[in-house]
């Protein structure tokens, strides 16, 4: 498993030896269930989870391990909306649907909350709050966004002014940002496997090095292959994100495979509370860097985005500049670990969520999004299945878009570049005109000062301007002073 925040500081949690086996159980006989839900990452346990609470047999094939790929290496967010720009959502859909979008998300932020407390899952290390810098100037753009999410959406959001965002993050990198209070982190290795422990209490079955090499979903009764079994079930839940392969090729082809490489500093001691004084999680707007401090004295740093895998440490230099440049005052950060992991990233940029055909439904696509989405995906397939919950149709406008294979990864490598050096260059004219104007203010300042210096001298002690005569002119009348001195 590739190794997550916690994993990577304190080590992994060790698995109970007697019960390793009954953990790690392959399909080996045939089996019928209610529901089978293929993968076993953050979505896929999501399902299991609620579908088990309302009382479905629930069994889970993983090809691997739980929670191997990229939701063993989440970075723990857990913050309202989705990973495309509000904007953007409200220009496809409109104000309402996206309202209601916002509001699924909320719900997914209370369906992680209630369930990672200490009690449930021991050693969750929770932390609040989030913010969204920007490294521009926003201006009106700010009062916009706050109107939207605080007044249109409903969601606790406070904006933040330059001065404010500087007295915390003690950077001239960042202008204004917006703070969500009830947003949240936690050790995303330790949620997955509190998850894990709750499915198989519910009485969900999870086989692992189970991978499903092929689906017939026409009949009542689906059935799927496994190397060594056959299963069926009335319902077939497809959480494999970029990983199905065989189980729906269809599906696999509608996901961008994305690596994101993180690290984890070595203890900065006291001089990372002198340049970072927020405990919660910080990204830019522009998706440049996204960061949060961990063990009290820890950077946690994600880097760039890459379509093809990239040995994180050779992408460990990268973020040590970017470091740098954000807070120079850390002076020499030393990176203890590193590691990547690949998520799916959908065309249209959000989720894919619902049912394909009768009896056959996807939950994929979370690149981005956070622990919320998997949430409520969770809930909204289940209670869709059982209840006839209709509101997983809020996903229907973002439906199956081929990503356009390997040239759709090299196009989409390059949209990424362009995007971030677009974004690190509006940086730097945003802190060129702030220099600017400051340089301005001053010389106003100092003018200002001048002037106030003079008016406070007395009319009578000031200086008299005594006009100056050119050398002409005072020629001319000394000779004729000289002509009327002769008559």
């Amino acid at each position: 498993m590739t190794p997550s925040v916690t994993s990577a500081t304190n080590g992994p949690d060790p698995l109970p030896t007697e019960a390793a086996a009954e953990l790690h159980a392959r399909l080996t006989f045939d089996l019928d269930v209610d529901l089978c839900v293929i993968g076993a990452g953050l979505a896929g346990l999501s399902v299991a989870l609620e579908a088990a609470q309302l009382g479905l047999s629930v069994a889970v094939l993983e090809g691997r391990r739980v929670g191997w790929a990229a939701s063993g290496a989440t970075l723990g967010s857990v913050s309202p909306g989705y990973g495309v720009p509000i904007g953007d959502l409200i220009d496809r859909v409109g104000v309402a649907h996206a309202g209601e979008l916002w509001k699924l998300s909320r719900e997914g932020m209370e369906i992680v909350r209630a369930r990672a407390s200490e009690e449930a899952m021991p050693g969750i290390a929770l932390s609040t709050g989030a913010l969204e810098v920007s490294n521009v100037d926003l201006g009106d753009r700010l009062v916009t966004r706050l109107q939207t999410l605080g007044v249109d959406f409903g969601s606790e959001v406070e904006g933040w002014q330059i001065d404010r965002v500087r007295e915390v993050l003690r950077t001239r990198r960042y202008f204004h940002a917006i703070h969500f209070p009830d947003a949240f982190q936690l050790d995303g290795r330790r949620y997955i496997r509190g998850l894990e422990a709750m499915a198989r209490r519910a009485g969900v079955r999870i086989f692992e090095d189970t991978p499903a090499l092929g689906i017939d979903s026409s009949g009542i009764r689906k059935r799927i292959v496994t190397p060594h079994a056959r299963l069926r079930a009335s319902d077939i839940v497809l959480a494999g994100n970029v990983h199905l392969g065989a189980a729906s090729p269809r599906l696999t082809r509608t996901l961008l495979p994305m690596w994101r490489t993180a690290v984890l500093t070595a203890p900065l001691g006291e001089r990372l509370a002198e340049a970072i004084a927020f405990t919660g999680s910080i990204a830019d707007t522009h998706g440049v860097d996204h960061y949060r401090i961990v063990g009290g004295d820890r950077l946690l740093w994600t880097g760039p985005e890459t379509t093809f895998e990239v040995a994180p440490t050779r992408l460990e230099g990268l973020i040590r500049r970017r470091i740098a440049a954000l807070y120079p005052q850390l002076g020499a950060v030393a990176i203890d670990r590193s590691w990547s992991g690949v998520i799916g990233q959908t065309v249209h940029g959000m989720p894919q969520i619902g049912e394909l055909r009768r009896g056959l439904w996807v939950a994929s696509g979370f690149g981005r999004h956070g622990l919320a989405a998997t949430a409520i995906a969770g809930r909204l397939i289940a209670r869709g299945i059982v209840h006839g919950d209709q509101r997983w149709r809020l996903f229907d406008p973002f439906e199956l878009v081929w990503a356009g294979g390997r040239i759709g990864r090299v196009v989409g490598q390059g949209v990424a570049i362009a995007e971030r050096r677009t974004a690190i260059a509006a940086g730097v004219l945003a802190r060129y005109r702030e220099r600017a104007a400051e340089r301005r203010r001053l010389r106003e300042e100092r003018l200002e000062a001048a002037n106030r210096s003079v008016r406070r001298v007395p009319p009578e002690r000031r200086p008299v301007a005594r006009p100056v005569e050119s050398p002409d002119r005072a020629v001319q009348d000394e000779r004729r002073n000289d002509a009327g001195g002769s008559q």
